[in-house]
């Protein structure tokens, strides 16, 4: 990001608290935003945001409440990224919540979406734990949960994910209802891959999603970009709790703010309700940062 110049073209008067009028100083605000922990970048940021607005007879409180208000939902957003690889591995321990946060995440491109399915193939049926079909695409989805993060997928899972997938696609490709459809295996973990099962998957034409691969573009980003944020992430429900949430369905925050009376089963006080509602506003704001 192209640092942002301290400058302006026309100098803007601003009113004190006390009344008085002086010229808008960004270093005062930057020396501000320093002393509460922004780095250069996101000082630079919210600087530019300020001076698009910024105008005469504006007064102090209302540059530094909205500066403020910026600097804390991208703390926020910092911390929440933080906590967000420990939140997915508190989704097991059957697996089953993170595969229907793949399913949010392939609805969300556009893809009508089945999780848990028994697929038959041309030898045999296999249970393929999400299927994403687009008008005249189809994806095939293996996905490979696990509580430890030092855990890698080994090319053992690659191999077998792709011999089932080419049965899959031998007999669909013969069934009417596929005529002209493109067919695509895919493995996607919450962990990593091993080097073998990379190099392997490139070469058969396998897709991978792990938690940091593609570099720039794995299952991390896509959270992040997409604002799929687990019910894990939240610090004012108990383990039960989420677990009962599971069980109804809801996975990721957005769901339980669309459902909120799944929580009156719980019997939550006013302030830890008013607690959780914050928090979950909080979270879902994070897409508009």
């Amino acid at each position: 990001m192209e640092k942002i110049q301290d400058t302006q073209d026309t100098e803007v008067l601003i009113k004190k608290a006390n009344g008085e009028i002086e010229a808008f100083s960004v270093e005062k605000l930057r020396r501000s935003l320093k002393n509460a922990g922004a780095n250069l970048e996101t000082q630079d940021e919210i600087v530019d945001d300020i001076q698009n607005w910024i105008y005469d007879g504006v007064t102090t409180k209302q540059i530094y409440d909205w500066a403020f208000s910026i600097l804390g939902r991208k703390q926020q957003l910092s911390s929440i990224r933080y906590k967000l690889k420990q939140a997915m591995l508190e989704l097991g321990p059957t697996g089953f919540p993170f595969e229907q946060i793949i399913g949010i995440i392939f609805a969300g491109q556009g893809y009508n979406v089945k999780v848990g399915q028994i697929v038959e193939g041309h030898c045999v049926s296999h249970e393929m734990d999400v299927v994403a079909t687009s008008k005249n695409h189809q994806c095939l989805v293996e996905c490979k949960y696990a509580t430890d993060q030092g855990k890698r997928v080994s090319i053992q899972t690659t191999l077998y994910v792709r011999s089932r997938v080419d049965d899959i696609i031998k007999l669909r490709k013969k069934m009417p209802e596929y005529k002209d459809f493109a067919f695509s295996g895919w493995v996607i973990t919450n962990t990593r891959f091993s080097d073998d099962s990379i190099k392997y998957a490139r070469c058969s034409g396998l897709k991978l999603l792990g938690w940091d691969y593609p570099e720039g573009n794995g299952l991390k980003e896509l959270l992040e970009r997409e604002n799929i944020f687990p019910v894990t992430l939240l610090t004012n429900l108990t383990i039960l709790q989420k677990q009962h949430l599971f069980e109804h369905g809801i996975v990721v925050c957005r769901q339980l703010l669309n459902k909120m009376e799944v929580l009156d089963s719980f019997n939550l006080d006013k302030q830890k309700m008013n607690l959780l509602i914050n928090e979950l506003n909080v979270i879902e704001s994070l897409s508009r940062v």
